[in-house]
This record gives C-alpha cells, structure tokens and sequence, in this order.
C-alpha cells in the first residue's frame, strides 16, 4: 500500500455506515472561473463568467443569474452544530449558552411573549476562521508587524477577523483519505507534500481560492476525547505540507480538526508550525473543526464555498457556517 502502512492502516476501524464511492466524482474545470479578486467575491461584471455558478448544462462559468444557477443545486452544510460540552481546543474559552429569557417571564398585552438567550463564547470554538491576528511568531504578526501596538483589552486595531472579506467562490477538495483507501485517517498521521499532491491530482489551484482537506475526522465528533486528541493525536498537514498549501496562494485552507495541523501523539497544541507558516509567514486564513464528511461522501471534488464568519470587530476568530454548492 502506497502512503500509509499496514501497521497505520490496521488503526483503523471498519468503516460504518456509508461508504465513499470508489473514485472521486470529477467535475468539468475547463471553462472560465471569472473575475474573482483576491478577496474571493465574484465581480458582477457584465458578460464575464460568474465564479462557481453552474451553466444549464451543469458545468462551472456562466452569464445565467445566481438565482437560476442555483436553483435545484444541491447545499451541504459544513458546520458543526455548537453546544456546550462539544469537543473544542483547552486553550480557547468554552461555548455556553443559556436561555436569559423564557415564554411567559414577560407577557405583553396582547397575550405575546417571546424568549432570548445568553451566548457566551471563544472565537476559536466549534467551526470558525482564525483571523491573521491569532498567530504570533516572535512577537510578530503577518507582515512583520509588531503584535503589542495592535492589541488591547478591547481586541485588535488590525487583522482581526473583521477584516476578512465574505468569500463567494470555488474551493477544492483535496480527500487525503481517500488517497490511501480509508474513510479516516489514523491519529496523529503527518500529511505529507507527496499526500496533498496525489489528493489534487488532475484538479488546478488557482491562487485566491480555497483548498479543503479531508481527513475524515469529522465522523468521530461524538468521541469527544479522542476528537481532541490529546492522548493519540489528530491528523494533519506537517510543516512541509503547509508550505506546499502555502505555495499555491489560497485565500484560505481548511479542515476537520480542530487545531487543523499534524498533532503528535501526546503532543497537543504544544507547538504549531502550520499556523505559523500559514497565519503569520504567508497570510492565509485557517478553517477549523469543519463538518467535511458530507461532503466527502459525495465525492466532489471542486465546489462553491460560501464562507463569511461573524465580523467581531478585533476578534481573533469568529464561528462561520460554511456552505458548499455542488454543481
């Protein structure tokens, strides 16, 4: 076997449920994506392809209306439902919410009442996007700008997540798993260049778009511990993987695991030079603790990626509901 080994491989259960099909559905990449800018929001310029909306025939690039494009196109959800209690990094502050207000505490006149909650909550929890300013190295941010003048106690002046566009365009699946015959990857299993570039076979990168990878870790939500690994580690790109990402120029990469990169067993967050590379060296956003098994189990291979996390003004991260098209 190619990548993993029989020992990696004999980690794995047997798959349950459903499985993914045999090959990866390839969809049409030869017309036009466009006019995207480096923010990834489609330009409404007359006459030029639409990035991501299908033509009637089903391909990607045309001059049809968003409406038209999308209607009957199905919409795969790829976010974790928050809670308490669900699996998130030790490091970040928990979710908490509690109803503030229920039926019948106030009622109006009329006979209506109506209920509201407290929310209370880390930006780097459940599915989020980790702004440029979540990441220091040597007390620098991306840019080489000094962390200390930027931050307060009210957040930061600049980078942070309020500052990344709304992002309408293509992204790209790159189903490490499925590259080596698994629905999961093994704990702690470092991705490799050689990984992402057998995952991306056939498919173009194109600098300003986004890449998914799929680890298949999303399925093992509901083990709490061993989703945040830090007995057995989790899946993910290594240092050498995240400068191969970082080489193609996405506006953004994400994945299933919550801290995204390689953890060693035992490790934890100990060190995390994927974020450095990305984050600070290069200035790539982070999606984390995404919901990919849906998605992988339809074999799609490019989609439509919605993405546009909570403007927290000077906030680190904010929760986001991405949302995948498929053509």
């Amino acid at each position: 076997m190619q990548g993993l080994d029989q020992d990696r491989h004999a980690l794995l259960p047997a798959p349950s449920g459903r499985s993914r099909p045999a090959s990866a559905a390839s969809v049409d990449t030869s017309t036009p994506h466009g006019t995207v800018p480096q923010s990834g929001i489609a330009t409404p310029d007359s006459g030029a392809a639409r990035p991501g909306l299908a033509t009637p025939s089903g391909g990607f690039g045309s001059t049809v209306t968003p409406w038209e494009a999308l209607r009957g196109r199905r919409v795969i959800d790829l976010a974790q439902p928050m809670r308490r209690g669900m699996p998130q990094s030790p490091n970040h502050p928990p979710f908490r919410m509690a109803l503030e207000r229920r039926h019948g505490d106030m009622t109006r006149p009329d006979g209506g009442s109506a209920a509201n909650e407290l929310i209370v909550t880390g930006g780097h929890v459940g599915t989020h996007v980790d702004a440029l300013s979540h990441v220091s190295q040597d007390g620098l941010l991306h840019g080489g700008r000094p962390a200390g003048p930027l931050q307060s106690h009210l957040g930061f002046s600049d980078l942070g997540i309020d500052t990344f566009p709304p992002y309408l365009g293509r992204a790209v699946i790159l189903d490490v798993a499925r590259v080596h015959g698994v629905d999961v990857l093994p704990a702690g299993y470092a991705i490799t260049p050689d990984d992402l570039g057998r995952a991306a076979r056939d498919l173009t990168l194109v600098p300003g778009e986004v890449i998914l990878i799929g680890t298949g870790w999303s399925r093992r939500w509901s083990e709490h511990d061993a989703f945040i690994g830090a007995r057995d580690g989790t899946p993910g790109p290594d240092e050498a993987a995240a400068h191969w990402l970082a080489a193609h120029s996405p506006a953004a990469v994400g994945a299933e695991t919550i801290a995204f990169e390689h953890i060693p067993a035992g490790r934890g967050h100990a060190v995390l030079p994927a974020h450095r590379v990305l984050l600070v060296e290069h200035g790539v956003h982070i999606v984390e603790t995404m919901n990919l098994d849906p998605l992988l189990a339809t074999g799609a291979r490019e989609i439509l990626l919605v993405l546009n996390p909570l403007p927290l003004v000077g906030a680190t991260g904010a929760p986001v509901r991405p949302l995948a098209v498929l053509a």
